[in-house]
């Protein structure tokens, strides 16, 4: 049993990391998820009101990042509400239609297709972009960072 706890442990740490790159997978869900099968499968007792607290914490900063950051990176390229939320449709939709490459395409189509819709130029419309991509990759950063500092934390505490 051991053995299957540890699986499903580093089995869902990996998925939460992949998750920070892939929308479509739960990502730091999946890290706190972990937890609870570490928990389930050998103990709690390593994990105090502290431990549940700051991973808590993080998960929250984590989720309301994850969409500010990507939300930042339109509108400090002068993006529209209309931007944000095409962006945001697309980083979900483009891996499916493009599954290569729809993870960067899509953010990027649905933010010049927003903020087209709001009746700025093609050059603007571009710049707003750019901005979409360059706020996808910089909340995977932040996402990546956060969620190996959870993993790392959880580590320390039970050893």
């Amino acid at each position: 049993m051991d053995i299957l706890g540890w699986i499903l442990v580093i089995g869902l740490f990996i998925v939460g990391l992949a998750g920070a790159v892939v929308p479509v997978l739960p990502g730091v869900i999946a890290v706190y998820a972990a937890f609870l099968v570490y928990g389930w499968f050998f103990t709690f007792e390593h994990f105090g009101w502290g431990f549940w607290t700051i991973q808590t914490l993080i998960v929250v900063v984590l989720l309301a990042a994850d969409y500010a950051v990507g939300a930042w990176g339109v509108q400090r390229f002068g993006g529209s509400k209309a931007s944000v939320w095409l962006s945001t449709i697309g980083a979900i939709i483009g891996p499916f239609v493009i599954p290569a490459f729809g993870l960067i395409i899509g953010p990027f189509v649905g933010a010049v297709a927003g903020e087209l819709l709001a009746g700025s130029s093609f050059q603007k419309s571009l710049k707003v972009g750019v901005g979409s991509v360059v706020g996808l990759f910089s909340s995977m950063v932040v996402k990546i960072i956060l969620e190996i500092v959870m993993i790392v934390l959880f580590f320390i505490w039970i050893a």
